[in-house]
């Protein structure tokens, strides 16, 4: 039975919860669960009822549940959409009926590809809630064991060490880096400069500290210079508290074309920094967290990992800068954006006053965050302490000498850093899985079969093709953990394992920049608050890093083929 209620432009309705794959109506209701209370739909079939997004009832709102049966399905996966939970439903049903069916080798790789789903999915649902369910479902049906999974977990530990304390140290050096990123933006008056500047700045900062804490502090210098302007162009001053930047209601007419292109040139710019953090994440052994998984199950140092990437890194490094330079020189795929300006003069009257505004104590704190870096690039560069640990350092020498005593201000750090990490244990969870029923090793056999020329490119394309879908993190953990089992059989040399190494990793980091699926650092810039505001959407992106994904990926396959 199905009921509908229309009202003006949404279409209300409560329908039984089919199991299908395909979106209604086409699909094909094989089984039929209980009823789910579906949310609001904008009703735009054939231009019939224009959608207005002023109109309250236009947006998504949710039905409320009548019985406690639809209070649990109404909080299944929150605000995800209805087709999204059914998705999800079904694999957690299909799940052991294959296994029990058509064995665990099937089950294996329908698990995989569903994970891979959640993944590609990220901005419907954050991976961790569906990820973990199916994790779980892994467990309770026999596919691994929770031995096997502590043992992964185990294996990884200095990856989690990584993701809990390094990101949460940087997270303290913030000011600095802010003021950094300020000075550049507004003393920098030629476009190309200005992104080689801030491509250059991200590559650098990435290749020792964390990709997403860099982006994170390009996104920040966007939205407060971003909110300064719109303030102005909506004829109030800088100063002014009580403003709402997502709204162009109030902005003047004689504004609005500044405006717009004030948005293109912050387009630009934040995914010129964006592909910055990956051209510096491929470098070295903290750059990104599946570095830190490649160099310990390699055995590499800080020094070794740089020595052995630079063949693709540097070249790739030069090739990126480049396509940076000739994007804003052509103004191709949407680069080219010019500060107008009027806004130049008030982003430079608004630095200036932040400058005068600081106090000795704050001129303090940047002298210890300074001091706090240095400690930490020689600490990497010598490998004084497992990377973790020396995160964990900068956390207490930051906080200590800055005055940050409260607990709260401490845990806001570790709130970018710590869903991730839970991932990253469900990532391992599901390599677990891969461990157990051997699903990779026919696919690395064939590779492992073809002459040893071959076998670093074929890596290479392989990765870079998952990672464009998939997160680079998991692709990475799978594939080097598969390699390894074949070094420990003895089907490969050692120094053929490191070159394979090699491969993978790059593979995995210069392809991946392709969606924003592939790079942690893109994903968090498309749902940050700054997107919005300058109308960079999922397609945008995708556009944007297209020329970079050519290069980057033609001249790191070429690297691994010929140099390594």
């Amino acid at each position: 039975m199905l009921i509908k209620y229309y009202y003006d432009d949404i279409c209300v309705d409560q329908r039984p919860f089919p199991i299908c794959l395909l979106v209604r109506p086409k699909s094909v209701f094989i089984l039929y669960l209980w009823p789910i209370p579906r949310y609001a739909n904008i009703k735009e079939d054939a231009g019939l009822l224009a959608h207005n997004t002023n109109n309250p009832f236009s947006q998504k709102i949710s039905v409320m549940p009548n019985t406690v049966i639809s209070g649990f399905t109404h909080n299944f996966l929150g605000k995800a959409p209805v087709w999204y939970k059914q998705v999800i439903l079904l694999f957690l049903i299909a799940n052991p009926i294959v296994m029990w069916t058509l064995g665990p080798g099937t089950a294996g790789w329908l698990l995989i590809a569903e994970f891979i789903f959640t993944l590609a999915m990220a901005l419907k649902c954050y991976p961790l809630l569906p990820g973990g369910l199916l994790a779980v479902e892994a467990l309770l049906i026999g596919l691994t064991t929770p031995d096997a999974v502590y043992l992964e977990v185990l294996t990884n530990f200095p990856v989690i060490l990584l993701l809990m304390f390094m990101v949460a140290g940087i997270y303290f050096m913030k000011e600095l880096l802010l003021v950094t990123f300020t000075q550049i933006l507004v003393g920098v008056r030629s476009k190309s400069a200005l992104s080689l500047l801030f491509c250059s700045a991200a590559a650098l900062l990435s290749a020792f500290l964390d990709a997403l804490t860099v982006t994170a502090v390009i996104i920040s210098v966007a939205v407060g210079f971003y909110a300064v302007y719109h303030k102005v162009a909506s004829g109030k001053g800088y100063q002014h508290k009580d403003h709402n930047a997502g709204s162009d209601d109030e902005v003047i007419e004689l504004h609005r074309e500044d405006l717009e292109n004030f948005r293109a040139f912050l387009r630009s710019l934040l995914m010129h920094g964006a592909i910055g953090t990956a051209l510096g994440g491929v470098a070295t052994m903290v750059g990104e967290p599946q570095n830190l998984l490649i160099a310990k199950v390699v055995g590499w140092d800080f020094a070794g990992f740089f020595l052995h990437m630079a063949p693709v890194s540097l070249p790739v490094l030069a090739a990126g800068l480049f396509t940076c330079w000739a994007l804003e020189k052509l103004r191709w795929f949407g680069y080219g954006g010019r500060l107008p300006k009027p806004v130049r003069q008030v982003l430079e009257e608004f630095a200036e006053n932040e400058r005068t505004k600081r106090t000795k104590a704050d001129q303090a704190a940047l002298w210890v965050q300074a001091v706090a870096a240095a400690i930490l690039v020689v600490g990497l560069a010598f490998h004084l302490a497992e990377v973790g640990l020396i995160g964990l350092l900068v956390i207490i020498l930051i906080t200590s000498f800055t005055g940050v005593t409260d607990e709260h201000q401490i845990g806001k750090a570790f709130q970018e850093s710590l869903p991730f990490t839970s991932l990253l244990v469900v990532f391992f969870a599901v390599v677990a899985v891969i461990h157990e029923q051997h699903l990779f090793k026919p696919i690395i056999d064939y590779v492992l079969s073809l002459p040893e020329a071959r076998q670093p490119g074929m890596f290479f394309i392989a990765n870079g093709v998952l990672s464009m879908i998939s997160d680079n993190v998991f692709v990475a953990t799978v594939y080097i953990s598969e390699v390894k089992q074949a070094l420990d059989a003895g089907a490969i040399s050692y120094e053929h394992f490191q070159k394979l190494a090699v491969a993978i990793n790059t593979g995995t980091n210069l392809p991946s920049v392709a969606t924003p699926n592939g790079q942690a650092a893109f994903l968090f810039l498309l749902t940050s608050a700054i997107a919005p505001l300058v109308r960079l959407s999922y397609g945008k992106m995708v556009v944007m890093a297209f020329p970079y994904m050519l290069v980057m990926g033609g001249v790191g396959l070429y690297m691994v083929i010929n140099h390594i």
